[in-house]
């Protein structure tokens, strides 16, 4: 048996003795894509497994992720740090090898994936980051943005709808750099998949103006590699390999079945695949030929990055200003003092939230020029376009505006992808109410903690007359319910400079700046204090008030001029707007208490959402002012009087609870 064969059969027979050990799992995936996953890594793929973190290596995302054993696999004997004791404790609390790759969690894995199509979606996002950063920082002598984005896909991922949203944008900005290997192995769980899924995929990418590959044997290693080498030399459309794999290929007993998939083959199975593979070792056994192997790999993958470090050496000294801003960019780090930079947080008049984002955004892209981001078509309703800073599209890389076209669950996916790659800050926009169709990559981005900002605009019944397909009732309580999820609604424009500033500066994970269409009024001493997530806007003039009005967004107006009235029949109340229930439960217990004194049982939030979560603000003897059914279609104004939104109705609901 050559190095290559006993290298793939390692990787099958680890994979399949993890699953077994675990007594759960999926060992199918691994030991059909062995052979095109080896071949990838040793034949073709730009890494170094001791610094997993260079930043021109190629990425690898295992999108089918139920099939992480083969990851963990690959990682091991390519001398990544995870150790067979690692792999013999997968999926076990506290180990490197959960049931599905984890961002952060084990070194080499670019992505958490799990959730099927997902992982299409994010390495569309690091294509996207690479040609727009080679575009920033290469000069004819000195390409250091130079590499490839890789991603092993199942018949699971393509069916998911976010694979056909990702793959038609990635094929409409001709992304050359992209190349999908498809594990097509004509079973799911439930079976062949002719009984849900016989459309064609090379035709369907085709028309996707994606290069088309197809390799006839998955074990053939010579026409992987001849198929990954003719990809590289489409430089204009991304490229799916198909490849026919056999799942389960060695376990005579369940290979080409559904038995193969998502269960462990069982003890006699494990002995029986070994046989046949002619594997014949100890259990976990990573033979010293391998690891011999495997070292002459790492010496020559570790001379790429020298040459590369050499490169960049150079390139410091010819480019010095580029170098200083490619240091700053994939540090992470703010290139200006966002907090104590007035002009950032200045305004003058009375607007609506989306259109002083928009008015941010565009301060932003001059104080943090690695900013890129767009909208699913709603950027002129959005305000989220960027002046000056170009449309990235096939044919030119450099602009920083991404239209992704009516594609929400694909933008939210491909966002985490660019921002993963390292380099970039990313925003992604759409209306609030269709945060639904994103909600599964918003997850992974919380998941992940990263620092995506969602512009969530048209906030509430205030769409009017869109009516209730259009206005979001229970989306801010389902987001807050997220955890890592930062919900931020702003009562006015340096509200909402706050929550800027939180998700660039402070946020460890995504932040959903949730928007006004309608005007607002701009509050004296608004601003800073809203990092607080909760603040004393307009105060008591007693030591304790009579109650306590809290809001957010357009709703603060309302127990804001609620305040005038109440004081006219002498009742005192104190103002808080709440922009965002996570930053004001991560203050200490003091200055909650100061806020929201426990002394004070009469209170009153207002939110123009459903209820759910307000209790807890208000307790057993307040009140909460909402909406806990779907809005109707009509004007804004006329909508907010009908369902409740009013001074007056703020004025009763206090009376009510000092005649209880």
């Amino acid at each position: 048996m050559n190095i290559d064969n006993l290298a793939i059969n390692t990787i099958r027979v680890l994979s399949a003795e993890g699953v077994q050990k675990a007594n759960s799992g999926h060992p199918g995936l691994p030991l059909g894509c062995a052979p095109m996953a080896y071949t990838l890594w040793a034949k073709q793929m730009k890494h170094n497994p001791k610094n997993p973190m260079w930043e021109d290596r190629d990425r690898f995302v295992l999108s089918a992720g139920h099939g992480s054993m083969l990851i963990y696999s690959l990682l091991n004997i390519f001398g990544y740090d995870l150790s067979v004791e690692d792999i013999k404790q997968f999926r076990q609390y506290g180990s490197k090898t959960p049931g599905h790759p984890e961002y952060k969690h084990t070194d080499g894995v670019e992505t958490t994936t799990g959730p099927l199509g997902q992982g299409i979606c994010n390495a569309v996002g690091m294509a996207i980051s690479e040609s727009h950063l080679a575009e920033k920082f290469n000069k004819p002598d000195f390409k250091v943005i130079d590499h490839y984005t890789y991603v092993i896909a199942g018949d699971g991922c393509l069916m998911e709808g976010i694979s056909s949203e990702a793959s038609s944008l990635a094929g409409t900005l001709g992304l050359g750099k992209l190349i999908m290997m498809y594990d097509s192995n004509n079973i799911s769980i439930e079976g062949s998949t002719d009984i849900s899924f016989r459309e064609d995929v090379a035709k369907r990418y085709e028309a996707y103006n994606w290069q088309v590959i197809k390799v006839a044997d998955g074990t053939n290693m010579q026409e992987i590699n001849a198929a990954i080498t003719l990809a590289k030399k489409e430089e204009k459309k991304p490229t799916i390999i198909i490849v026919k794999n056999i799942i389960g290929f060695g376990c005579l007993a369940k290979q080409g079945t559904a038995g193969a998939h998502g269960e462990p083959l069982g003890e006699d199975n494990i002995i029986a695949l070994k046989d046949n593979l002619g594997f014949n070792y100890e259990p976990f056994t990573v033979p010293e030929e391998v690891k011999k192997h495997m070292d002459e790999f790492n010496e020559e993958a570790k001379s790429k990055e020298d040459s590369w470090n050499k490169l960049f050496e150079n390139y410091k000294i010819a480019c010095p200003e580029l170098a200083k801003e490619w240091e700053l960019w994939f540090s992470g780090e703010l290139a200006t003092d966002l907090l104590n930079d007035e002009s950032f947080w200045s305004f003058d008049k009375p607007m609506a939230t989306r259109q002083s984002s928009g008015i941010l955004i565009n301060r932003l892209t001059k104080l943090v020029p690695n900013i890129m981001g767009g909208s699913a078509d709603l950027a002129p309703s959005n305000k989220t376009y960027m002046n000056d800073m170009g449309d990235f599209s096939a044919e030119d890389r450099s602009g920083a505006n991404l239209h992704f076209g009516v594609r929400e669950h694909a933008m939210a996916g491909i966002a985490n992808g660019i921002y993963l790659h390292g380099g970039l800050k990313v925003f992604v926009s759409t209306f609030f109410v269709f945060s639904d169709y994103m909600k599964g990559a918003m997850r992974l981005s919380a998941i992940m903690k990263l620092p995506i900002a969602y512009v969530l605009t048209h906030d509430s019944i205030g769409v009017g007359e869109d009516g209730p397909t259009h206005e979001p009732i229970e989306q801010l309580a389902a987001l807050r319910a997220t955890p890592n999820m930062t919900v931020f609604r702003p009562a006015d424009s340096r509200e909402a400079a706050a929550g800027w500033y939180y998700t660039l500066a402070k946020a460890n994970g995504p932040v959903s700046l949730v928007l006004t269409r309608q005007t607002l009024p701009l509050y004296e001493g608004s601003g800073k204090d809203a990092l607080k997530g909760g603040y004393i806007l307009k105060d008591s003039a007693k030591e304790t008030p009579d109650v306590i009005l809290i809001a957010s967004g357009s709703e603060v107006e309302l127990i804001y001029n609620a305040y005038d009235e109440l004081k006219k029949i002498g009742i005192d109340a104190r103002v808080v707007s709440m922009p965002s229930f996570e930053l004001f439960e991560s203050q200490s217990a003091q200055y909650k208490e100061s806020v929201i004194p426990d002394c004070v049982r009469k209170r009153v939030a207002v939110e123009a959402g459903t209820s759910l979560g307000w209790h807890k603000y208000v307790g057993l003897d307040g009140a909460v002012i909402s909406i806990d059914s779907f809005g109707a279609s009509g004007k804004a104004e006329v909508l907010f009087e009908e369902f409740g939104f009013t001074v007056k109705n703020v004025v009763d609901t206090v009376l009510s609870l000092k005649n209880k």
